[in-house]
């Protein structure tokens, strides 16, 4: 594996996301040696391929030239066609969308791609229709359903196996079938349309822009979970006949360092689309005219369907000619969005953060406590998710549950148990000591961010902020706005208190709250 720094050298010049610098097996360098046994053959050096033929090249000026439309157009990209050329000669029938482009906000990467409708469109109109043999799934790359049923189910995803058939793919350059498909991808760079690369490929630095929200520790759970992916790679190779003959010396983890595949994998994420009513080997695709060329939206209800034979976008919505198509993103929050696609969406009405609140174990009443929450549908470490615009509605959920972790007395866990439903006795102390925990977790989640909200709109409000950095503040900016809310939700119950004099009962054993 290329070192660290030599890898975060080659990321910033010209690695994109499926850009294999592989370490090719001598099989491939050296045909005359494919006789060598299997074990020799694995402990040879291994040369290096750099693809260049499939690769996004650095330098734009050297690639590109102006159309006669005025539109800037790579030579490469001139000479063999684009993306929706190649799949109009492949089986792609007439549609009524366009490939159009906007500036990176890096004048070193390429422009984005995106689809626009190519005429005026009304809402119930087919923009594409792609057949089956330009779809990508796992039924397709493994060569039988069985094979593929038994992966997704055991220590690989999906994604996992598209992104190593597509690094298997792009070793073959231009005589891969999918070499348009695939340099599509290289040039979007795993980005969306907001230009802006997932968390997971962020640096060190970058990755602080999200200091106090949990939405760091969820990449850094992410990628630690595409570490153990990639150690698994191999069981892919020995067990997926179909990639056995077609890379029989090619074993994956020599071929592919690590950060090649996490950027493979990410790329792959961020455009693979999860189709309704298939087979298992079917469920994942990848849709060349579909995402990251498709802007998401939270409020869109248009989504890929598959239908007899291909897969295909009915608009939700009248567009006019050379406007963007937007898709459904299915109800994430911005944290999901934000890794998984590289955007945040202000009016995301799937917005949420979560509270985790447990019993405490060293409660003498652990069980019976335990026993009541599961009685009404709680567990001893519940999630409470907490939806943007329902913050009161939340709260008014959540404190049942702390009461009941307030309960001390014996002989009032005995009413509890023997009642009905989720009431607890309150006493005006109890209430107070359950409503100031509140008061004080929310208080200490606003503090763990390293900025305040009047700052976060200030930074916002800068034309010239780092797109990272931006989408990372409109995070942590929606989450304080959540956190905020639930905070006036909770003083206003204090507010309604009868006895604003009463001090909180002592509670040993009180709930936790993270």
């Amino acid at each position: 594996m290329l070192p660290s720094m030599e890898l975060a050298s080659l990321h910033d010049k010209f690695i994109v996301p499926l850009a294999v610098y592989s370490r090719v097996s001598t099989s491939l360098c050296n045909s005359s040696k494919r006789t060598v046994p299997f074990r020799s053959l694995r402990q040879r050096n291994l040369c290096y391929a750099s693809s260049s033929e499939a690769l996004v090249a650095n330098s734009r000026k050297d690639n590109e030239k102006q159309s006669s439309s005025g539109v800037v157009v790579s030579k490469k990209e001139d000479a063999s066609g684009d993306l929706k050329s190649w799949m109009h000669k492949n089986g792609l029938p007439p549609c009524k969308v366009v490939l159009l482009e906007r500036p990176s906000h890096d004048a070193k990467h390429m422009p984005i791609h995106y689809i626009a409708a190519s005429e005026d469109l009304q809402a119930g109109d087919v923009a594409f229709s792609v057949p089956n043999s330009l779809v990508v799934t796992l039924e397709r790359v493994l060569g039988n359903e069985t094979i593929a049923e038994l992966l997704t189910t055991n220590k690989l995803s999906e994604l996992a196996c598209l992104a190593l058939y597509l690094m298997y793919e792009k070793k073959q350059g231009k005589k891969s079938f999918w070499y348009p498909y695939i340099r599509e991808l290289d040039r979007q760079r795993g980005r969306g349309q907001l230009a802006v690369e997932s968390p997971l490929l962020w640096s060190e630095d970058e990755l602080a822009y999200l200091t106090g929200s949990p939405t760091k520790a969820e990449v850094l759970e992410r990628a630690d979970g595409i570490k153990r992916e990639y150690d698994e790679l191999d069981t892919v190779w020995f067990m997926a006949g179909s990639l056995f003959q077609q890379y029989p010396y090619d074993i994956p983890t020599e071929a592919f360092p690590f950060e090649i595949f996490k950027q493979a994998f990410v790329a792959i994420q961020s455009c693979v689309v999860h189709l309704q009513k298939v087979s298992l080997a079917r469920r994942f695709a990848l849709v060349p005219l579909g995402p990251p060329l498709l802007a998401y939206r939270s409020n869109c209800k248009a989504m890929l369907s598959a239908v007899d034979g291909a897969v295909e976008l009915v608009v939700d919505r009248p567009y006019k000619a050379g406007e963007p198509i937007v898709v459904w993103c299915g109800p994430q929050p911005n944290s999901k969005l934000l890794i998984n696609y590289g955007f945040v969406d202000e009016d995301n009405q799937y917005d949420r953060i979560v509270i985790k609140a447990a019993l405490n174990t060293e409660d003498p009443q652990y069980q019976e406590k335990r026993m009541v929450a599961q009685r009404n549908g709680r567990l001893s470490v519940q999630v409470f998710q907490i939806y943007v615009g329902k913050e009161k509605e939340a709260i008014s959920d959540v404190l049942p549950y702390l009461r009941l972790g307030y309960v001390s007395d014996p002989s009032e866990m005995q009413t509890v148990i023997c009642s009905q439903g989720p009431i607890c006795p309150v006493s005006p102390c109890m209430e107070r000591a359950v409503l100031d925990q509140l008061v004080d977790y929310f208080m200490n989640r606003l503090a763990g961010y390293s900025t305040s909200l009047s700052e976060d709109e200030l930074m916002l409000a800068d034309h010239n902020l780092n797109p990272k950095k931006r989408v990372a503040t409109q995070l942590v900016r929606l989450e304080k706005k959540i956190l905020n809310a639930c905070l006036q939700a909770t003083f206003d119950l204090i507010n309604q208190l009868p006895d604003h004099t009463v001090s909180p009962c002592p509670a040993p054993y009180a709930p936790i709250l993270k």
